[in-house]
């Protein structure tokens, strides 16, 4: 059932052939990388498994980084002037600042994201309970980052940008359930319109972009996931199903700021945003990964004796966190991370194992003995997938075996046209650099609170591609895509989306200290659980080159990692150890 690794080769800095998992034609193998990443500085804030560095953003006026501490409900400001040795200038604190609607953000808010453009700071902060709504306060990056304003803007507010022009603040209300899934409030985008000058923000500079639609007779097209518990909107609010159902995670905005591009993880689809009417004009269902194709491989089980990548029966729905766009030959295109999530709130969890006697395979599409096979540990018996699809139209069996992420990253066109698909390249990626000796047997599918712990994310979301963020370096791009769970990028050139090819994986992780998930072991282990990944062009960087920004929420540190362009000449190999 299962097929054999593909020959190992060493992998860092060598270009690798995605002839097996392009959907549209086979991708040639690059004669040698055009650039290359090592980490040049870190900042650790030294709490770890709380969120202490969650999502970054750079601001080239003062050259200063600042990130999300979501332990401490603050902004940290980092002084990044010399990479190498970025430190910590003072923190922003949200509590207690006042809102235009008269309102006051509480002590217990959390800050989930912040993003800079032009001297300006705008931070996202998530009240308590994340079932209210949410604000996004403005300061100034100068000086000690002075407070300008706030107001409240949708519930629960996981992600906000600048519009290019600086003068929208959009961000993505995500709208959880309550933890006990008593309610649940309706996702939304809010869309801030920001005067000019340092004129303070207004309650009616917010406008509301809704999914209500779809709850008014428009079709939801197929592949788009609206499921689990039908509850109350948690204030009386008139949103339907669909509305409460669909949970904005993160988006993007297209080169000419008149549309935006907006995750809904859980419902496995893109929402097309126009920022003039504040109207969704589109949901784009992102189908999955059918595992079934030759070469798309993966490892689907903790107890299978270690890396045993194969062919199985499991369609993995992309389910993508974080989106970036970006523009090439005239064309725009979507760049997604297919992390996957689960919904688990209260008492429904979406989640089974396989091998769980309540995950019953149809018969007819499953024969007994297959079945049985395909339920021991060492199979799918261990694999996490969704009840919410692939049940037959009568509920009585599952006619398709879904999983949760795709464990690779995509390009897609606008109107929701796959281009290009990773598909199992970056386990495999892993595999080679374990066969090779670059890498620890332990790295692969590893956790990030717990070391040594290789192949204890194979059952679940492998190494969980998170973060994703694209640039253009010597007049091509790229896409560095953050892995959560081994940690580390994977660097693809994305210049020609339909033949991209792999460019380098680098990892500043330490495999050989050993910890528990509180952290206790022999000493730190530099960086766990890659969160927010930011690019930063030469032309704003602090030293003149290009920086990639890392934050990682286990380790609580910030690493810059620098992009070196190389010559392009063909290189026979580069050194058989990575910066770890």
């Amino acid at each position: 059932m299962r097929l054999p690794l593909l020959p190992c080769a060493a992998v860092v800095g060598v270009a690798l052939s995605t002839s097996l998992v392009a959907p549209a034609g086979a991708a040639p193998q690059a004669a040698a990388p055009a650039i290359g990443l090592r980490p040049v500085g870190t900042y650790a804030t030294g709490v770890f498994a709380e969120s202490a560095a969650e999502i970054t953003s750079y601001d080239p006026t003062t050259e200063r980084l600042f990130v999300v501490n979501a332990n401490s409900g603050a902004v940290d400001v980092l002084d990044v002037s010399r990479p190498s040795a970025p430190r910590r200038l003072f923190t922003l604190i949200t509590a207690g600042l006042p809102a235009a609607d008269g309102s006051t953000i509480s002590a217990d808010a959390v800050v989930n994201s912040v993003d800079v453009h032009d001297g300006r700071l705008a931070v996202a902060v998530q009240a308590d309970p994340k079932t209210d709504r949410g604000w996004v306060a403005l300061f100034r990056t100068r000086g000690t980052a002075p407070f300008s304003s706030a107001v409240r803007v949708g519930t629960q507010p996981d992600m906000v940008t600048f519009s290019p022009d600086g003068a929208t603040v959009l961000t993505a209300d995500e709208g959880e359930p309550a933890d006990d899934f008593s309610s649940d409030p309706e996702g939304s985008v809010s869309l801030v319109r920001v005067p000019r000058g340092y004129t303070p923000l207004r309650q009616s500079d917010v406008r509301t972009a809704r999914f209500t639609a779809w709850d008014r007779g428009r079709a939801l097209p197929a592949g788009v996931r609206v499921f689990g518990p039908d509850v109350p909107e948690p204030h009386g609010g008139e949103a339907g199903r669909v509305a409460r159902n669909l949970e904005p995670e993160y988006l993007t905005l297209g080169p000419y700021g008149r549309t935006a591009y907006v995750t809904l993880q859980e419902a496995n689809a893109i929402a097309v945003l126009d920022l003039r009417t504040a109207r969704f004009t589109d949901l784009l269902p992102l189908g999955g990964q059918d595992h079934r194709r030759r070469g798309v491989v993966l490892d689907p089980s903790d107890e299978d004796g270690g890396i045993d990548l194969g062919n199985w029966p499991v369609v993995g729905l992309r389910m993508p966190d974080t989106i970036a766009s970006y523009r090439t030959r005239g064309r725009t295109y979507l760049v997604t991370a297919n992390e996957g999530d689960a919904r688990e709130w209260g008492d429904y969890e979406e989640g089974v194992r396989v091998g769980d006697a309540s995950y019953r395979l149809c018969p007819g599409v499953f024969p007994a003995d297959v079945a049985a096979r395909l339920k021991q540990p060492e199979a799918l018996g261990r694999l996490n997938v969704t009840t919410a699809s692939g049940l037959r139209a009568d509920g009585s069996c599952y006619r398709q075996i879904t999983a949760f992420g795709a464990r690779s990253f995509s390009v897609f066109s606008p109107d929701g046209t796959l281009v290009f698909d990773s598909g199992s390249a970056f386990e495999q990626t892993v595999a080679r650099l374990v066969a090779d000796g670059t890498l620890p047997e332990e790295a692969f599918n590893a956790t990030h609170d717990e070391s040594p712990s290789g192949d204890s994310r194979s059952d679940d979301k492998g190494v969980e591609p998170e973060g994703v963020a694209v640039g253009e370096v010597g007049g091509r791009t790229y896409a560095f895509v953050g892995l959560e769970r081994i940690g580390g990028l994977m660097v693809y050139d994305i210049t020609d989306p339909a033949r991209s090819t792999f460019v380098q994986y680098v990892n500043n992780r330490d495999f050989t200290v050993a910890y528990e998930d509180d952290g206790e072991g022999s000493g730190p282990a530099r960086d766990l659980g890659a969160e927010g990944v930011e690019f930063i062009a030469a032309k704003d960087s602090p030293n003149g080159r290009p920086l990639v920004a890392v934050a990682n929420e286990v380790s609580g540190t910030t690493t810059l990692f620098r992009v070196d362009q190389r010559d392009g000449a063909p290189r026979a190999a580069q050194p058989k150890r990575p910066v770890m």
